[in-house]
């Protein structure tokens, strides 16, 4: 694998400060209005000195492995809350998030022979874009809510207000949700036999646990053969764990942008790998151009609407030099069009030469209000979009890099579903999202063991083909080993 830094081309995805600056007289959607622009600025200017959150080289490490994810060498599963929320960082809730990563990457590094990047909605995806700016209920109208980098989820004119103190406070809480995120992976909590153990929990307590059980067993087989190799698992024990979220608030962000001093490259350093949403991807706006600005991998959602143009000018715009891992293209089309709408999308990228990553958003695009009106997403959607993603790359002969899921830890009931089925009449039990339904740590772990059923069939269908050769990684690249490459 080369090595980060050559594969950024030294400075090819990030521009001197004066163009990364140019975002700043451009249209911006989804910002908020502010109503204390002197607060702001005392906000913004306070941010600005403070210390990064992420670190260049690690950024630059993601880039790394996402441009294996875009030759087909790996696979990218990226997940985490819809919303993270100010008084929801704990401990328990980080381990949580990180648990079921863990678990749904032992299991598809297994199925489908790759390292599985593991890149988490967290420590940072404290915004959200809305529909509309105001909500009105009883005949009050109040602003939205924006998620606690703005406002308040309590409906009153106080708590919806928008006040800039609150992104000092998400600084600090994205701080202390990293801290716990490198502790618990690196201090032994992702050991692959605790994470195989947790995974045969779950076998053994499913509805559907003879249907997982045969692939849980071949795991077992996997790990026995490893001991009888002369290999300790006990020394799997740490783990790459990277944070990614929605940038969203163009304060906030520039406000953590930082000057490699060792290489003269701009990063984003409020986490390591930033998306573009589908309300905010307008080429000629504020977002698409900030991305453009720095050095991070980037993502870009993709709803049914985007046509090959949009997606070929976002390419030019944002990976001109074509890097393998710059651009994640995730693609949210829902279960009755990702089939039509992603073909020619991948095509057009395809016929360029371009190699970016090609995520599915199986989330967004499947939300409904149920009668109690909760709005829910159903589980076999979920799967069918998924399974649509997988088919459209199968017959195009292009690579199914990943899955984005909004997803948690705990046991919740937000989506309909599963093997152990939530019903319409359970929503109000455990619904605990400040957004959107998130999938609970069974339905996750169903998404993960049926991606790995797609994966078996395809090993028999074209004969168990050997994956490509994954090449070292360069050393001192990263914080951590990362167990998953030993399964591949």
């Amino acid at each position: 694998m080369a090595n980060a830094v050559e594969n950024s081309a030294d400075a090819e995805n990030s521009p001197p400060a004066s163009s990364s600056e140019a975002w700043r007289v451009l249209p911006a959607a989804q910002q908020p209005d502010w109503p204390d622009p002197a607060a702001l600025h005392a906000t913004v200017s306070s941010l600005s000195a403070a210390p990064p959150l992420v670190f260049a080289r690690e950024c630059d490490a993601l880039l790394d492995r996402l441009g294996e994810v875009a030759r087909g060498r790996a696979f990218l599963l990226q997940g985490g809350d819809c919303a993270e929320t100010l008084g929801s960082v704990s401990a328990e809730s980080v381990r949580g998030k990180l648990e079921v990563l863990l678990q749904m990457a032992a299991v598809l590094t297994y199925a489908a022979g790759v390292p599985v990047v593991k890149v988490g909605r967290i420590a940072g995806q404290y915004a959200k874009p809305r529909s509309q700016p105001t909500e009105t209920r009883d005949g009050v109208t109040l602003p939205s809510y924006r998620g606690d980098a703005v406002n308040g989820l309590e409906f009153t004119a106080e708590a919806r207000t928008p006040d800039p103190a609150r992104l000092q406070r998400v600084y600090h809480a994205s701080a202390a949700t990293l801290n716990l995120l490198r502790a618990l992976s690196a201090g032994g909590h992702a050991d692959l036999d605790r994470v195989h153990e947790w995974n045969r929990d779950f076998v053994a307590l499913s509805a559907a646990g003879r249907r997982y059980e045969r692939l849980a067993d071949e795991i077992d087989a996997a790990l026995t053969f490893i001991r009888a190799c002369g290999m300790s698992t006990s020394t799997l024990r740490t783990t790459e764990v990277f944070a990614s979220h929605e940038a969203l608030l163009l304060d906030y962000e520039s406000a953590l942008v930082r000057t490699d001093p060792d290489t003269g490259r701009r990063y984003a350093l409020s986490g390591h790998m930033l998306w573009i949403g589908e309300r905010t991807r307008q080429l000629d706006g504020a977002h698409v151009a900030f991305a453009a600005g720095v050095g991070n991998p980037l993502g870009v959602k993709l709803g049914p609407d985007a046509g090959a143009d949009d997606v070929l000018r976002l390419l030019d715009r944002l990976d001109p030099h074509r890097t393998p891992g710059r651009l994640t293209f995730v693609a949210r089309m829902g279960r009755a069009l990702v089939r039509d709408r992603l073909p020619a999308l991948v095509e057009a990228v395809r016929a360029q030469g371009a190699r970016v990553v090609w995520a599915c958003d199986p989330m967004h695009g499947n939300t409904y209000t149920a009668p109690s009106g909760h709005k829910t997403r159903r589980f076999d959607d979920v799967l069918d979009e998924v399974t649509g993603f997988f088919e459209v790359h199968r017959a195009l002969g292009t690579h199914p890099g990943g899955v984005h899921a909004e997803l948690t830890g705990e046991d919740v009931t937000e989506c309909l579903g599963g093997s152990s089925e939530v019903l319409s009449d359970d929503l109000h039990l455990r619904y605990e999202t400040a957004c959107d339904p998130r999938l609970n740590r069974a339905q996750s772990m169903d998404l993960a063991f049926r991606i790995a059923e797609w994966y078996s069939a395809e090993k028999r269908r074209l004969g168990r083909p050997r994956p490509e050769p994954v090449p070292a990684r360069p050393s001192g690249m990263s914080l951590h080993a990362d167990y998953a490459a030993s399964l591949g």
